[in-house]
């Protein structure tokens, strides 16, 4: 699917300036005013991900996430949420590979509630041990249920961890099971002491407020935590690959499922790069709605596979992969397959991309611009998102526009040259029968206290 979090807010919803201040401690602090209506978002962004964890303690960063929840000096355990509740708000926090934010929506006369309860625990937070061992028991299960006991979501652990040898992207976001069944009280508080400083953080609110009055309350609430000297974070660049890699994962599961990972460049320069644009916009031939080339010619016309799809995320802090994946039809394998989306690749290095489909992916961006203004949380969300990335926050237009300038010469391009074997890293599951004949568990989506 074309990946909304490019264009997740418009142009017209950024025109107007966003203004942004830092704090004395180096906390920066950014408004984007949105005066539709009475509400406020408010998010605290740490730039600290999975991919600043360390061999053996993978997951303390989602591990960090749940205790926020369980309680200050000031608030108990539990308290945070329930406040929140009664003053007619919500709230969550997530945590992925490259930062842990933590969220609430709430009426504009709350906010300093919701900045008073997160300048708290930034500074505050308990480490009481019986928390821990109950929160690190929910975590586990967490991994079971979304991991262990998810065919596809196994594959596609056991991928990243075959496309990179060393890069920290190979772990998962919640942990290998060894390390969170060793995981120690310490390794969460140090987690806390080293990351969680207001000089690793940025606060951003949207919606019905005054710049003026909300930089205010950041000095009132944030104002007085001390800086700390943050670990120097080392350049980490994968490794050079030479040829093809393929794995087997051999788990329960109803039918064999295919992925394809080609290593991409991700957007660094939002000005200067183009190859990044050009394939988000292959990705939006690809796989975009009914009439893209996937789904019209693997599924419809020569039914080659019962679904196939491509994603493609250009905003990280580390490497970037292109995706293709797919469920081979009945009758079909998992080669047919391959070779059906391989000759999709060469189908377009070879024709190229016509007119019509350029301009359909292009007008999705433009769709999406409208949608995202209805929504003052993904207004916040991408303006965090793109700042604690190290991209300008205030760059949406922009990337819309680079968008708008990509050609079908460069979509061609950008296939011919990276769609290549020695960019490729290639997982298939092979269905194992289920235990009692029962069908898998669900991987839960959303209900839970972090989303990834």
């Amino acid at each position: 699917m074309v990946a909304l979090a490019l264009v997740c807010t418009g142009a017209s919803a950024f025109a107007a300036a966003i203004p942004q201040r830092t704090l004395a401690n180096g906390m920066k602090v950014i408004v984007k005013e949105d005066h539709r209506s009475p509400v406020a978002v408010s998010m605290v962004w740490y730039r600290a991900g999975s991919m600043d964890e360390v061999s053996g303690t993978t997951g303390v960063a989602h591990m960090l996430e749940h205790m926020m929840f369980k309680g200050t000096q000031k608030v108990p355990a539990g308290e945070f949420s329930r406040t929140i509740a009664r003053a007619g708000g919500r709230e969550n926090a997530f945590t992925s590979r490259d930062y842990t934010a933590y969220y609430q929506q709430l009426h504009k006369s709350r906010l300093p509630l919701a900045l008073e309860l997160e300048a708290d625990r930034m500074l505050n937070l308990s480490f009481a041990g019986d928390e821990f061992a109950k929160e690190l028991k929910v975590v586990m299960e967490e991994r079971r249920s979304r991991t262990d006991d998810d065919s596809h979501s196994q594959l596609h652990e056991q991928l990243m961890a075959t496309v990179y040898l060393s890069h920290p992207y190979r772990s998962p976001v919640v942990g290998w099971m060894n390390d969170l069944q060793n995981m120690q009280l310490a390794d969460a508080r140090g987690w806390y002491d080293k990351w969680y400083a207001p000089n690793n953080a940025t606060l951003v609110v949207a919606g019905d407020v005054d710049p003026e009055e909300v930089f205010q309350l950041a000095e009132k609430f944030f104002g007085s935590i001390p800086a700390r000297v943050l670990p120097e974070r080392k350049m980490q660049i994968e490794p050079h690959q030479f040829g093809i890699k393929r794995i087997t994962v051999k788990a329960p599961a109803e039918l064999p499922y295919l992925v394809m990972a080609y290593r991409v460049p991700v957007l660094q320069y939002v000005e200067s790069d183009w190859e990044p644009y050009a394939l988000f916009v292959l990705n939006g031939i690809l796989d975009g709605n009914d009439a893209s080339r996937l789904n019209r010619e693997l599924v419809r016309s020569t039914r080659v596979a019962n679904s196939a799809n491509s994603s493609y995320d250009l905003i990280n802090r580390g490497p970037a992969l292109f995706f293709l994946d797919g469920v081979p039809a009945e009758g079909k394998t998992v080669a047919d397959l391959e070779a059906a989306l391989r000759d999709q690749i060469r189908v377009l290095v070879e024709q190229g991309v016509s007119n019509d489909e350029l301009q359909r992916v292009k007008a999705q961006v433009t769709a999406a611009q409208v949608y995202a203004r209805d929504s003052v949380y993904y207004q916040a969300m991408r303006i965090g998102m793109l700042q604690t990335i190290g991209l300008p926050y205030d760059s949406s237009d922009l990337q819309v526009r680079k968008l708008q300038e990509v050609t079908a010469d460069q979509v061609r391009e950008v296939a011919r040259k990276y769609f290549i074997d020695d960019n490729l890293s290639v997982a298939v599951l092979d269905p194992q029968p289920l235990p009692g004949g029962k069908r898998p568990r669900p991987n839960p989506e959303g209900g839970g206290r972090d989303q990834r």
